[in-house]
């Protein structure tokens, strides 16, 4: 078959024959695997210092202060981050509860509105392509390839926003797929002669234009000015490649602003109302006075975007790596993306050959990942900032497994088994031999051995999101026997096991055994993080002192905030630090009415002798011990994952 053929089996397809269907079963698969990945998993480990617990506690103290405008960390101002995610927690806690559970849920289920919203999406784009008995195809696969891949997965395990702006993209880029479909009919219909009924039953595109203004808004609550930029972006870059710019005053402009402003701008407007200007300190890089709108506005926004953040408290991921991890995000299905990325050219190229619905297709998913990921090579990035275009990498690698399903014989089915053949049956069989060999032959740990005695503890790479990763020795993997046994099984399955029914043309056993192979691997990593629990987080710590606490006890932290941020949420008590007037804290503190929360070395020494007791979470312990030693007695309440905590009682 030629490399157009699946251009023109689609243009062979009636329009009729070609609009979206629902499927029960593919929803109950989907369904079923959000179950098993995202509310499975809300419920353990704890929570994690450091970001996970800042947020959900932010949520936490604007529910105590019934102060929903201005974001408080500890007590402390904190500008850092737009509000949405904070409601959202809030909200679930203020039904269910005070529960790192209850903080998580409406993340999870977020995630589902993501899938749902993708198979929706994946129907319209790739019903034509599917299989003549199974319209959804297209979206099925998209969808089961979000639920089941590696980045929307690893980091929903802590509450960042990253998720929601991939959910506020995928439904921004369906509503004004929708809104255009209708205009350009619309507009086409005022050129003919129609009778006043047919005109009438035109269906309007105000609808999906006030749908997307309200998910641009949600989008700049969510993360920022990119809320706004993204979807704006994408809308101008599509009419322009197209030469429709002159729709834009048809996508009822004045309507769609108010809706726009209704929703985004009351918080703003408050959070700058209450939060003035004040006078800041010189000889920091900072202006002579500051307030909300500087430090949330400019150094969030511009200064961050040029890498001029006041602090730069945060790593730079290098370009290259940026674009490897995004593809490492997306898989197993990443896999398909070089036949997906052939036919989309193809299809671009070859105008007379495609479909108007597979054009849109291919320069919609472009423009959707093209734009994300280009505008984070050129300005400040982090790994996991390429995830909203994680769903466009799966609706490309959904479609061309749709035309797969759909002719064996074809271009796609040919190119997603060589490319399973030849790439992630290899890749997947040496991850599993590898996993294998450490459950086999890792050498067995001491009895007493804790996990954090068989780390690497290399702390230069902990500025990446998942860096403690690399703090893995061979010793440790010891203690990582039943994941990696689990992940060996994961591998085998989603290499060899779907790649034996893809060589038979059984492509949608294939497809499942892909999905059920990464969950079970996906589930080994959650098990994996349990594990090591301890060294991401202090509940454990937490529930030490719970078990002795009064209300006039100290907690400090030995260092910044983020070292023990959970001991907040779990305790319920407000916490001191050493040292730690920096990064999260640092900017809120010049606030006249924060808190007296920041110790000295000289200021932790006077305490201890007092008769006020003193828990102290601290990575030296011994060094520590020795120091305090000398001003009052110190005992080791509890110590877990190189942790402990030290008090003078």
């Amino acid at each position: 078959m030629s490399s157009l053929a699946t251009p023109q089996t689609e243009t062979a397809i009636p329009e009729a024959a070609s609009r979206r269907r629902w499927s029960l079963r593919s929803l109950s698969i989907i369904v079923f695997a959000w179950l098993i990945l995202q509310l499975g998993g809300i419920f353990s480990p704890g929570l994690l210092d450091d970001v996970d617990s800042i947020y959900i506690q932010i949520a936490r103290e604007m529910m105590q202060r019934h102060d929903y405008v201005t974001p408080y960390i500890n007590g402390i101002r904190f500008f850092d981050k737009p509000p949405l995610m904070y409601w959202m927690a809030s909200g679930s806690m203020s039904i269910f509860g005070v529960h790192d559970w209850a903080a998580r849920l409406p993340l999870a289920l977020a995630v589902l509105t993501l899938l749902f919203s993708v198979y929706a999406l994946g129907n319209r784009l790739f019903a034509a392509v599917s299989p003549l008995s199974a319209r959804d195809r297209g979206g099925f696969y998209s969808a089961l390839a979000v639920a089941t891949a590696i980045g929307p997965y690893l980091y929903t395990r802590f509450f960042i926003p990253d998720i929601l702006i991939a959910l506020w993209m995928t439904l921004g880029v369906h509503l004004f797929l929708i809104a255009l479909e209708r205009t350009t009919k619309r507009a086409a219909a005022a050129h003919l002669e129609v009778n006043v009924w047919d005109k009438v039953t035109q269906r309007s595109a105000l609808l999906p234009c006030l749908g997307f203004a309200a998910v641009m808004a949600l989008n700049l609550l969510t993360k920022g000015l990119i809320g706004a930029v993204f979807p704006v972006g994408f809308v101008l870059l599509y009419l322009g490649v197209t030469r429709q710019l002159h729709l834009l005053l048809r996508f009822h402009p004045l309507p769609s602003v108010a809706v726009f402003f209704a929703v985004a701008a009351p918080w703003h407007i408050l959070a700058a109302l209450r939060n003035p200007a004040i006078a800041l300190p010189a000889g920091l890089g900072l202006p002579a006075h500051g307030g909300w709108a500087w430090f949330y506005l400019y150094n969030e926004h511009i200064a961050r975007f040029l890498s001029r953040r006041i602090p730069h408290d945060y790593g730079q991921t290098p370009i290259w790596l940026f674009w490897l991890y995004t593809a490492v995000w997306t898989m197993p299905w990443a896999t398909f993306l070089p036949a997906a990325i052939t036919i989309q050219i193809q299809t671009l190229r070859d105008r007379a050959a495609a479909t108007a619905r597979s054009r849109e297709a291919a320069l919609a998913l472009f423009l959707w990942a093209g734009l994300i990921l280009g505008f984070f090579t050129v300005s400040a990035r982090q790994e996991y900032y390429g995830l909203p275009a994680v769903p466009a990498l799966c609706l490309m690698a959904g479609g061309v497994l749709a035309r797969a399903d759909r002719d064996q014989s074809s271009l796609a089915a040919q190119s997603a088994l060589r490319w399973s053949l030849w790439f992630l049956t290899p890749l997947t069989s040496v991850i599993a031999l590898i996993c294998g060999y450490f459950v086999l032959f890792a050498p067995h740990a001491a009895p007493d051995t804790s996990l954090s005695d068989l780390l690497a503890n290399d702390r230069s790479l902990y500025n990446l999101s998942l860096g403690h990763i690399f703090d893995l020795t061979g010793a440790a993997m010891s203690l990582f026997r039943l994941p990696l046994f689990a992940t060996t099984l994961g591998m085998l399955t989603l290499g060899i096991g779907s790649a034996v029914p893809r060589r038979k043309g059984h492509t949608y056993t294939a497809n499942l055994l892909l999905a059920a192979g990464m969950t079970i691997t996906l589930l080994a990593a959650h098990t994996g993080l349990s594990r090591f629990y301890p060294i991401l987080g202090s509940k454990d710590l937490a529930t030490s002192i719970n078990a002795v606490l009064e209300p006039d006890d100290l907690i400090i932290v030995d260092s910044e905030v983020t070292y023990g941020s959970t001991l907040i949420f779990y305790t319920g008590h407000q916490v001191h630090v050493v040292d730690g007037r920096f990064n999260g804290l640092w900017y809120g503190s010049f606030w006249p009415d924060s808190p007296k929360i920041f110790e000295t070395e000289s200021s932790l020494r006077t305490l201890w002798p007092l008769s006020r007791r003193i828990f102290l979470l601290t990575y030296h312990t011994a060094d520590r011990q020795r120091d305090l030693a000398r001003f009052g007695p110190v005992h080791v309440l509890a110590a877990s994952g190189g942790k402990s905590i030290l008090t003078n009682q």
